[in-house]
């Protein structure tokens, strides 16, 4: 299926690992101009250089820390310097510190909101103005399933996110006239090595192995498994691309059947 994104620029978020690296490899494959982020350059650089034997695509990088506003601001500076617009936006942060109501201090709090939703805030603030003049943008933000039910020792998380739910929602209604659609991807458990901490977190904790602690939360979901990370990276092609044209305001689970609400 053609997604009709070809040389669109895409600009994803946290992507040297993980959810977004597997986004940035299926966004190259379907022809995008893409550019991922993170805070190390050299570990960035070896990325591009892995994507684009695979792709066949120059993949392009700029290092910054997303909990400061003036590195976001920076970063997406960069891009409009390179290619004089941005067309894809995929915002990604790796998620808040996890841990119950009594591990978290007041600074996590902050800290938190700064990565979680001030980053969000910030690209999109900086984009929406190209997006806007092109009459065509595609906005999605990696959230997580705890924003449709809370999850056991993810207290940010569970909190945090709903603002970008929340800011979605609202700008896809404001902004839809023109061609640029806004929507949120939810993913449940998927072999990353954010999950890996929370494994390695469960296993000390409930003195069983991590083998046990990923067979215990694949069997939370209807697939019976744990999701690999190019599972999300096809729901948000998808939505980047002309075949979405009618769905914006959305926040989709991809977490195997986890969420049991209607």
């Amino acid at each position: 299926m053609d997604l009709g994104i070809k040389n669109k620029i895409a600009l994803i978020t946290a992507s040297s690992k993980g959810l977004g690296k597997a986004t940035a490899l299926t966004l190259s494959e379907e022809g995008c101009k893409v550019i991922i982020n993170g805070r190390n350059e050299s570990t960035l650089k070896q990325v591009a250089e892995e994507i684009s034997s695979i792709t066949k695509n120059e993949i392009f990088y700029k290092s910054a820390n997303l909990s400061k506003q003036s590195e976001v601001e920076s970063l997406v500076d960069f891009v409009i310097k390179t290619f004089g617009t941005i067309h894809i936006l995929v915002t990604n942060s790796g998620g808040p510190k996890p841990g119950n109501f009594n591990d978290i201090n007041s600074n996590d709090w902050y800290d938190g909101f700064d990565n979680t939703v001030m980053s969000v805030y910030t690209l999109i603030k900086k984009s929406l103005p190209y997006m806007k003049n092109q009459r065509w943008g595609r906005i999605v933000n990696i959230t997580s399933v705890s924003v449709k039910q809370p999850l056991d020792g993810l207290l940010l998380s569970n909190s945090l996110r709903m603002s970008v739910i929340g800011l979605a929602k609202s700008l896809s209604n404001e902004f839809s006239q023109y061609n640029i659609l806004i929507n949120n991807v939810c993913p449940g458990y998927i072999a990353t090595d954010r999950l890996l901490e929370l494994v390695e977190k469960q296993s000390k904790e409930k003195n069983i192995s991590k083998d046990e602690v990923i067979e215990s939360l694949g069997k939370s979901n209807s697939i019976k498994r744990i999701g690999r990370p190019e599972e999300l990276a096809s729901a948000i092609a998808f939505l980047c691309s002309e075949k979405a044209s009618y769905i914006t305001g959305v926040s989709l689970p991809v977490d195997g059947g986890r969420y049991q609400g209607y």
